[in-house]
């Protein structure tokens, strides 16, 4: 897949993205209807009907490539994937039942096991990212595509942002080794777009949570000159047999 198929099929998902986005306020206003799954995490209507309206919209489009989403079984059980969309419907379901704003709408192509085209919104935040390839990250803003490749921050300071207030020394000494001076909680996808958008400037994590939770954040990311690894070094790549992420190092172009 070139890079303008790559491309045409980004922008034609962003109507749908803002469709969701809407629909998941919109349900959120009214009142969720919410339950726990067998993993012991939240579901709410809001998931379920996000669910529906992007995957329906990614099967018109690409009918032969199939889907794999936090929100259904489906294909959950084939290992030898190489190319798959990986969707989580709402990234950080906790906050959105919450009445929270970090939530995230997820949808990531894999092609060869790496992320090749993603979007993330941020509906209460009114905020959308995407990527269909190196050097092709973007924020859409007031209907303006703006590159995130030349964002950065004024300050030297070396901020990262972090799931949890509390850090364990393990994720502290990597801080200490790349100047991190202090860390800012955050939930959800987003910590990769503020991280790609040179908002903040690194994101450290221990082994935890799924594929479907960062694969479109490490497009984001990657396309717009941060890298990612696991704390060895090595690549990260999707379609493995358990959908479950190894560490993580996220580093922006602010620290590279």
């Amino acid at each position: 897949m070139n890079i303008e198929e790559r491309k045409k099929i980004t922008l034609s998902l962003i109507d749908t993205f803002n469709k969701a986005s809407r629909v998941s306020l919109d349900l959120r206003k009214a009142g969720l209807t919410k339950e726990i799954k067998s993993d012991n995490t939240p579901v709410s209507n809001g998931d379920i009907e996000v669910n529906k309206i992007l995957t329906n919209k990614i099967q018109e489009i690409t009918s032969n490539i199939p889907i794999i989403s936090e929100e259904s079984d489906s294909h959950k059980l084939d290992n030898n994937l190489k190319n798959f969309w990986l969707i989580d419907p709402i990234d950080g379901t906790r906050d959105y039942i919450n009445n929270r704003d970090e939530f995230t709408l997820n949808a990531a192509l894999i092609l060869d096991k790496k992320p090749s085209i993603v979007i993330i919104a941020a509906p209460a935040k009114e905020r959308i990212f995407y990527s269909y390839g190196l050097s092709n990250s973007y924020e859409l803003i007031d209907d303006q595509e703006i590159s995130l490749i030349n964002k950065k921050k004024n300050s030297h300071e070396l901020i990262a942002v972090s799931y949890s207030n509390e850090l364990k020394p393990e994720i502290l000494e990597i801080h200490k080794k790349y100047k991190i001076t202090s860390h800012q909680k955050m939930k959800s996808s987003l910590k990769f777009c503020v991280v790609a958008a040179g908002e903040y400037d690194g994101y450290v994590a221990e082994p935890r949570a799924y594929e479907w939770d960062i694969a479109a954040g490490h497009a984001i990311l990657v396309s717009s000159g941060g890298t990612i690894t696991d704390f060895n070094g090595n690549e990260i790549l999707y379609g493995k047999e358990d959908l479950k992420n190894p560490s993580l190092i996220l580093k922006s172009k602010n620290i590279l």
